[in-house]
């Protein structure tokens, strides 16, 4: 039987944060420091995933990484976007990986005419709080829909555990184009959260990955 084609789409910040917050190394430190590198993620998922099927099924051989993730303002943020893109540069140099940036959603602070304030050196607005993601899980399931479809695709894996993205999933069923799976952090004895069609009576292949998964996917190269 011939490998599939597999392309996995990889909803960044849900990925990164999910894992942090899972695993007992990691979870009481800084978040910046344990990035997940896009493209040893996707090694490591399909190598537990191939290694788990029974004799007789394919494995998947990766031909391509999604990475779909928030972009901060260099305005606001010049720092962080100075490392963003830099983490996207490092991350695309293998050219099966393509990360697709979304700027970050601002709120501002007004004055008590609703009119912005403004920083009165650089006379850019001033934010009020984090910013936040918009957009991006749109995004996700427009990639799983479209690699889906593609000829040359055999298998689309969904790396997020965000619910919103169960009705893409429910659309590439009700396509029945390519094969689609899922992904989730595991703890022995926890619940594991796995997103799963609408329909239950219908059943994909969802892989886990432990701790000791996460610690080897992670990026350490260092971003001043």
């Amino acid at each position: 039987m011939p490998d599939l084609r597999a392309v996995v789409v990889i909803d960044y910040q849900n990925v990164h944060l999910t894992g942090h917050q899972r695993f007992e190394k990691t979870k009481y430190g800084p978040k910046h420091e344990v990035l997940v590198d896009p493209l040893f993620f996707a090694q490591q998922l399909l190598h537990v995933r191939n290694s788990r099927q029974r004799p007789g099924y394919p494995h998947a051989v990766l031909r391509r990484v999604d990475v779909y993730r928030g972009e901060p303002s260099p305005d606001h943020e010049p720092k962080a976007y100075a490392r963003n893109q830099a983490q996207k540069a490092h991350w695309e140099r293998d050219k099966r990986v393509t990360v697709t940036l979304r700027p970050l959603k601002y709120r501002y602070l007004y004055d008590g005419d609703g009119k912005a304030l403004r920083d009165p050196v650089t006379g850019t607005k001033i934010p009020s709080g984090p910013p936040s993601e918009k957009g991006v899980d749109v995004l996700c399931a427009l990639a799983l829909v479209r690699h889906a479809l593609r000829d040359d695709v055999d298998l689309v894996i969904l790396a997020s555990l965000d619910s919103d993205l169960v009705p893409a999933i429910d659309e590439v069923l009700a396509l029945r184009a390519a094969k689609v799976e899922t992904f989730s952090w595991y703890v022995p004895g926890d619940n594991s959260y796995e997103l799963r069609p609408s329909d239950r009576t219908q059943w994909i292949w969802n892989t886990r990955l432990t701790e000791t998964n996460f610690l080897n996917c992670l990026d350490r190269t260092h971003y001043s």
